[in-house]
Order: C-alpha cells, then sequence, then structure tokens
C-alpha cells in the first residue's frame, strides 16, 4: 500500500506561501524485548494494552488495542506509536491503512530540489509518492520519467495549484485533472498509474473527492506535516532544518503518511538526510 517512509507535510503554493489546510484529521509497565544482542540496535520496551477494545476476538473475548512500545536507541528513547483511526478533510486518506509510514513530497517536480531528492530516496533503497503539479510536469518530463522509472508512485496534484480548485466549475475541474495525468503520462508512459489525487492545500470536499475517484484516482491526505514549506517562523536555515526533523519525529506512527515538498525547498532534502535514516531504523517505508 503507502511506503512505509513516504512523509507527509501541509501543501503549499507555488510562491511559497501559505494554505489554509483544515485537517480532519498510556500505559506503564511490561515486558523488555531486546531486538539484538548488538549494543548498536535499540531496545524496545512493548507497552501493555491500556484495556480492551469494544471488538472481539474469534473467541468471544475482547480483543486487547494495539499498544505502544518505547525504543532506546543511539539518539535516545523514542515511542513508536501504532496505527491511530481517522481521516483527512471531506473523509480522505490520511494515513497508509497499514503499519508502513509513506514519504510523500508536493508541488514538483523542481528542476534544482526532486534529482536531489531522488538520490537521496535511491542511495537507501526507500520509494515515495510524488505530488505533481501538472505544468511542472510539462516542463520537466525527464524528472517524471525518472520518478516513474524507479519505482515511485505517481499522485495527481493539479494542473496549477488552485487552492480554490473544488470551487471551479465542473468543466474546468475536468480538464485540470484530466490534463495533470496526460501530461504525466506523455513523460512517464500512456499505462503509468496514476492512483493517487491530492487537492492543493488538502482543501478537498466531497464532490473533489468523487471527481478523483471518477477517474481511477484515491484522494490522499497526512497525517503527519512538518510544514517545511513555512520558514517564517525559523531564524535561519539551520534552525528550519532542526525544526522540521523534530516535528516529524514528534507526529510520526505507524500507518503516517508524511507530508513534505520538493519544490523550492532545499532545506527539506537537508533535513530528510537525518530523517530517512531514523525513519528507516523504527518503522517500513513504502510507496503508497
Amino acid at each position: 500500500m503507502l511506503v512505509t517512509s513516504m512523509l507527509a507535510l501541509t501543501a503549499c503554493g507555488s510562491d511559497g506561501s501559505k494554505k489554509d489546510h483544515s485537517a480532519a484529521l498510556p500505559a506503564t509497565g511490561g515486558p523488555t524485548v531486546t531486538a539484538s544482542a548488538d549494543p548498536a540496535q535499540p531496545t524496545v520496551s512493548a507497552s501493555p494494552s491500556a484495556g480492551p477494545s469494544a471488538s472481539k476476538a474469534p473467541s468471544g473475548k475482547p480483543s486487547p488495542k494495539p499498544s505502544a512500545s518505547t525504543v532506546k536507541g543511539p539518539e535516545g528513547t523514542f515511542v513508536i506509536r501504532p496505527p491511530g483511526t481517522g481521516h483527512g478533510a471531506a473523509g480522505s486518506q490520511s494515513r497508509t491503512g497499514s503499519t508502513t509510514v509513506a514519504l510523500t513530497f508536493d508541488d514538483g517536480p523542481d528542476p534544482v530540489n526532486t534529482p536531489k531528492i531522488l538520490d537521496l530516496l535511491r542511495d537507501n533503497g526507500v520509494k515515495a509518492t510524488f505530488c505533481l503539479v501538472g505544468f511542472r510536469a510539462r516542463d520537466n518530463p525527464d524528472l517524471v520519467r525518472r520518478i516513474a522509472a524507479e519505482g515511485h508512485t505517481l499522485c495527481n496534484h493539479s494542473w496549477q495549484h488552485l487552492t480554490d480548485l473544488a470551487k471551479k466549475e465542473p468543466s474546468y475541474i475536468d480538464w485540470d485533472l484530466k490534463r495533470t495525468n496526460e501530461v504525466i503520462r506523455a513523460a512517464a508512459g500512456p499505462d503509468v498509474p496514476i492512483r493517487y489525487f491530492r487537492a492543493p492545500g488538502g482543501n478537498f470536499t466531497p464532490g473533489l473527492i468523487a471527481k478523483a475517484k471518477d477517474m481511477g484516482m484515491a484522494s490522499i491526505y497526512w497525517d503527519v506535516d512538518p510544514a517545511d514549506w513555512n520558514h517564517s517562523k525559523d531564524a535561519n536555515d539551520e534552525a528550519h532544518i532542526k525544526r522540521v526533523i523534530a516535528e516529524v519525529k514528534r507526529q510520526v506512527r505507524q500507518g503516517s503518511i508524511i507530508l513534505s515538498h520538493d519544490n523550492k525547498q532545499p532545506d527539506t532534502i537537508v533535513a530528510y538526510q537525518t530523517l530517512i535514516p531514523f525513519l528507516k531504523q523504527y518503522f517500513t517505508l513504502e510507496a503508497l
């Protein structure tokens, strides 16, 4: 389903401006399980269930709730939370549906930054999902071709990232989504699957989701948003990179879709140089 390492970020416009994202978005004690005799490997302490859930096991007994586990690794203690429930705006998909984590990169392809994130993903053996803006896909067909050839998942992110896309006339929405798919397939091949759609800014409506479904695309949101597009809250690049890393580590759980951006976001690439090894250590990263 989703690549466990796929990350989700809040969508931003091509000008880097902030968008309106209406996200729809402990037990103690227990045995300690040592994953490896190698001291470099983390030690996992599994927390017991906080209590039975309402669902029943085949035996008729209540099934335990998924529990979190505390991992002690080289970077300190990290709590791995089990998959949660919930959806994004208008019922869009905000989690992978399994324990895997998916990294998603929006608003490209960017001729400078997309090759760098592709190199980083390749070197780490990770697949991700790329949500492509139509006119940028048209202008950078070689990058679209490379994304598909290297096994990443393709996602339609609209023709020009209009955050009020859902308010447009139905005829325009039809043209926008179809034209974006056309240029992606013109570059990557006529049979390349485009299974996902992400509304600009995450501004989904039931009608927009239905329109994407009619074209064979599921609508994806996110549940991890480090706001890598928003530099206004950081003093400098170093502070921005540290914040993005910290936010992903704080928000991520099993089943997360992580939102990030490759378009015009060089600091995001730097942040993932740290984040990808970290995420691989504790999660399974898979493309949607």
